[in-house]
């Protein structure tokens, strides 16, 4: 194994032991923050915020200009 196995393997067992060992009420806390993280991340980006360039433009090129004016600021 390499080093960046070698270290790797060292962040994950870092990770696993310390959540193994984590009491009662630190697990619940995780659980809160991962589902309060789904909820941000998957149900309100479904909902508040679409996809605005595949809305509005029907291919790729019209797309990427209206990128490229909205970066430049030219019209």
């Amino acid at each position: 194994m390499d080093s960046a196995g070698k270290t790797l393997n060292r962040i994950f067992r870092f990770y696993y032991d310390g959540f193994r060992t984590m009491s009662w009420w630190g697990k619940k806390v995780w659980i809160i923050i991962l589902v309060k993280l789904f909820i941000m991340f998957l149900i309100l980006r479904i909902f508040f915020f679409p996809d605005f360039l595949k809305v509005n433009f029907s291919n790729d090129r019209d797309r990427g200009d209206y990128v490229l004016e909205q970066l430049t600021g030219n019209n």
